[in-house]
């Protein structure tokens, strides 16, 4: 549903006209999945866009209505239902979806809700053998029909058999455990658009938690995910990344009205930034990042980019219990990849270690938000995936920080930083005198695009 027009010089001049991440492409000794080579130049305007959408409470709860009750959301990993009887709790501002999975394997979603007085079913996640209520006793069976209640002579009026638990569409995609509460919309695969074809190599579904970190955030859950969805704030909110990302020349692209892409490259200091650093100020930054006390030498034949593949690729294969030597590019072992389902849902791309964004309102607070970072690590097919990690919550004014013994010194400070500006952004947003905010046409096209569509599922 969203027009596109390709950009004229004028409009795309915000892009850096030094080497782009398709130039990157170019240097690839391996084949390039044709998901990297696929990119677009899409301008979407350049009006400003208001900021009620960030503060209004009549805004949000037209969200409510018609984009979290109407569109596919990633509720949990499919690993946490792995067993009949398994069952996770998905909250989305005043809706409560209970997911389990039945004797005969199947996965269900139902309204957390109980037929008799109205009491959430179960909170959190867990393993029961039947969904009984805690108020009462009424019991339903794991497929959602009506089990028991004590006293059940005094209800004759309620037939058991039209006493099922009501449900929501669930469907998997690579792991993941989606819900949709639209008994209309879409089905998952025709929605996800060209998402499946572009990600379903880098096999999501092979892979375990190895972090889960949930935080609070005092802003809006737009201001929060449109923060990840441009890398223009980089150059003034993390520095440290200025040696080894090319920030300026990132690549972005959209598709349809439920998908768009950032491509940066690591490796390569940022365009802007060249001279001020060597191949080796780019491989040492990048090692004090991950959190590493090696500095390999990058030898005067090579890049850092190139170094650090190879010094990545070995773990990559050893993780995987597959070979990448002749099929693995750089960029899919170390540069950020990061698509956006719409209207929360991040996943990365990449062979190795992936990060996937999740943003979503906290409760009914038009001010705050729940953010999930995941990182997922590959596993050999064929066997038992390791354990996944537990949640590491963190409240409001908890910074990432506190989770640096489980997200690393390196990471946690560049979501610190992060999360520095939110709260400030909210502030401000409310204080504008201006009433807008403005976009670049290029940098910040995710935005727009993810704005669009917003105000199409509104406008609805």
């Amino acid at each position: 549903m969203n027009e596109k027009v390709k950009l004229t010089p004028e409009q795309i001049a915000a892009r850096d006209p030094s080497e782009s991440f398709q130039d990157l492409l170019d240097l690839e000794t391996v084949q390039v999945p044709a998901a990297l080579r696929d990119s677009t130049d899409t301008y979407l305007g350049s009006d400003d866009l208001s900021v009620d959408r960030y503060i209004c409470r009549d805004f949000f709860d037209l969200e409510v209505e018609r984009v979290w009750r109407k569109t596919w959301q990633m509720a949990c990993r499919e690993s946490r239902l792995g067993k009949p009887g398994d069952y996770v709790v998905y909250d989305i501002v005043n809706d409560s979806i209970l997911l389990t999975r039945t004797d005969s394997g199947e996965l269900k979603g139902y309204y957390n809700s109980c037929l008799h007085r109205g009491r959430a079913l179960k909170r959190g996640a867990g393993h029961s053998d039947n969904i009984r209520c805690p108020y009462h006793g009424w019991t339903w069976r794991l497929d959602g029909r009506f089990d028991s209640a004590p006293c059940q002579w005094d209800f004759p009026h309620v037939d058991p058999e039209q006493n099922t638990l009501p449900e929501v569409r669930v469907d998997t995609w690579g792991g993941w455990v989606f819900i949709n509460m639209d008994e209309h919309a879409p089905t998952l695969v025709s929605y996800m658009e060209v998402l499946p074809q572009h990600m379903n190599q880098w096999k999501h579904e092979s892979r375990y938690v190895a972090l889960h970190v949930e935080k609070v955030i005092a802003c809006n859950w737009k201001v929060a995910l449109e923060a990840f969805i441009e890398s223009y704030h980089a150059i003034a909110t993390h520095p440290q990344l200025m040696s080894f990302q090319a920030i300026d020349n990132s690549q972005y692209d959209i598709w349809g009205d439920n998908v768009s892409r950032t491509i940066t490259a690591y490796g390569v200091p940022n365009p802007s930034h060249a001279k001020q650093f060597s191949e080796q100020d780019t491989m040492d930054a990048m090692m004090k990042l991950a959190g590493s006390e090696d500095r390999p030498e990058v030898l005067p034949s090579q890049t850092a980019r190139e170094t650090l593949a190879k010094l990545t690729l070995p773990s990559v294969n050893e993780a995987s219990g597959e070979d990448f030597s002749d099929r693995a590019t750089m960029s899919e072992l170390m540069d950020s990849t990061l698509y956006l389902l719409f209207p929360n849902f991040a996943p990365w791309a990449g062979h190795g270690n992936v990060i996937s964004y999740r943003h979503r309102p906290n409760g009914d607070d038009v001010d705050s938000a729940i953010m999930d970072i995941y990182i997922l690590a590959r596993y050999p097919e064929g066997t038992e995936p390791p354990e996944d990690a537990n949640t590491f919550r963190l409240g409001v004014d908890e910074p990432f920080s506190d989770a640096a013994d489980v997200m690393g010194a390196g990471l946690a400070n560049v979501f610190n930083q992060d999360g520095a500006n939110l709260p400030q952004v909210q502030k401000g947003l409310k204080a504008s005198k201006k009433g807008a905010v403005t976009l670049a046409n290029y940098q910040e096209v995710r935005i727009r695009h993810f704005n669009q569509t917003l105000d199409k599922y509104l406008n609805t």
